[in-house]
């Protein structure tokens, strides 16, 4: 899915632009292709991530919550809560399952984790003035949802 209109401009002058391979690490993926588009208006390219695709990051949104769980409710030490991934070899070192737990309350892992994962997707999403960031981020949801709801299938 593009989005037409350009965050900076504000003008629905956005247009394909290519394609590329990003890493998204987990049981069915190791890379996935995504989309790019350029503003014809002001010039500037974007990449469309999908929403289970952090930018910057090497592993999916399903990855880290498989290793969260395993973690937080089946107890499992960081070296065996490493999630199930397409290809082996790319097994997350335990540091980095810890930095993804960093600043959860463990006593409540899923609600926690739900916080972080809409105030990143809040980040994302909802330009720049439109959140209510004393509300934030559960201030983004009803924006969150219009913008994944179209990508539901």
């Amino acid at each position: 899915m593009i989005l037409r209109s350009c965050p900076f401009c504000e003008r629905d002058s956005i247009i394909g632009h290519g394609r590329r391979r990003k890493q998204a690490h987990d049981a069915h993926h190791a890379w996935i292709r995504i989309r790019r588009g350029r503003c014809h208006g002001c010039g500037r390219t974007f990449t469309f991530l999908p929403p289970l695709s952090f930018p910057y990051t090497h592993y999916s949104l399903l990855a880290r919550c498989q290793a969260l769980r395993r973690r937080f409710e089946e107890h499992c030490p960081w070296e065996e809560a490493a999630p199930t991934l397409k290809d082996p070899n790319r097994m997350p070192d335990p540091s980095t399952l810890r930095r993804w737990s960093r600043g959860m309350d463990v006593s409540q892992p899923v609600r926690s984790f739900l916080r972080q994962t809409l105030a990143c997707l809040a980040h994302w999403l909802v330009p720049d003035g439109q959140a209510d960031h004393e509300a934030a981020p559960l201030s983004a949801v009803p924006r969150i949802l219009q913008v994944l709801w179209p990508l539901r299938r």
